[in-house]
């Protein structure tokens, strides 16, 4: 259990899973995510398996495609342009986009993609993703809820998380507090190369006995330990609201990426 002052924040269900297949994963990748300087930042957005450098899927066009900083929308739609990402068994369609940079401050990146139909499974995947990033180590909007249908909202600040500490996350349904949830974690061993496009070498390997998942408790909190520097994912399943598209099932996701270092 994390305790805030007295108040008991979170208690989580921690484990191994072997029957839980290898985790989709909706990526916003940049390869930073502290900004020294303004500019326009490079963004993919990938439909992938990064844990294990697995199957690339097609993505359509996002929905949106925005950021959030000090508190105003700054939509980024007409930045992105088709591509393709080339993984080790397959390549997909995937979108390359950018992020003006300008005054410091925190940038939350939301990404609303297209429903993906997953043939194997017969049902829709929505994963609607955040990932942040920080210019000039002042921290505006990264602990604020976006009013997304389905999101995760950090209680640790997400862009310079230390390796060895702790991330607690809240899970939100249409900005309510989600009880029970089924949060996939996953590590991004593999990270794009933004020039051509396709995986840098895996810094690790598969997990053994499938992927890592915690249970949120009755107030919607998780905790995780953070055992290694790097982009780590967090997937709460099924938690948004809509839960059809097109005449099927549809399991509306919230995920966020946080990034971790070591400390030196």
């Amino acid at each position: 259990m994390i305790f805030h002052g007295n108040l008991v924040t979170a208690a989580l269900a921690l484990t191994l899973v072997p029957g839980v297949a290898a985790a989709h994963f909706q990526l916003a990748y940049t390869e930073e995510s502290l900004i020294d300087a303004p500019g326009d930042v490079p963004v993919k957005l990938i439909f992938w398996h990064p844990q294990e450098s697995g199957p690339v899927m097609d993505m359509g066009e996002p929905l949106e495609f925005y950021a959030i900083h000090r508190g105003e929308k700054i939509d980024l739609k007409s930045s992105l342009s088709q591509t393709v990402f080339r993984g080790p068994l397959n390549e997909a369609v995937a979108w390359d986009g950018s992020l003006p940079v300008k005054r410091m401050g925190d940038y939350v990146l939301v990404t609303v993609p297209a429903p993906y139909y997953e043939d194997s499974e017969d049902i829709y995947i929505q994963q609607i993703t955040k990932t942040y990033l920080n210019r000039g180590q002042m921290p505006t909007d990264w602990d604020s809820a976006q009013g997304l249908k389905a999101e995760i909202v950090p209680l640790v600040k997400p862009y310079n998380v230390i390796a060895g500490s702790t991330f607690t996350g809240r899970v939100l349904s249409a900005g309510q507090p989600v009880a029970g949830a089924e949060i996939e974690i996953e590590y991004m061993a593999a990270e794009p190369d933004m020039a051509t496009g396709a995986p840098k070498p895996a810094t690790a390997g598969p997990l053994p006995g499938g992927a890592i998942v915690a249970v949120s408790d009755e107030n919607g909190y998780f905790t995780f330990g953070v055992p290694k520097a790097g982009y780590w994912g967090f997937a709460a399943l099924g938690v948004g609201p809509d839960t059809a598209f097109e005449g099927k099932e549809l399991s509306q996701d919230a995920v966020l990426w946080i990034r971790a270092f070591d400390l030196k």
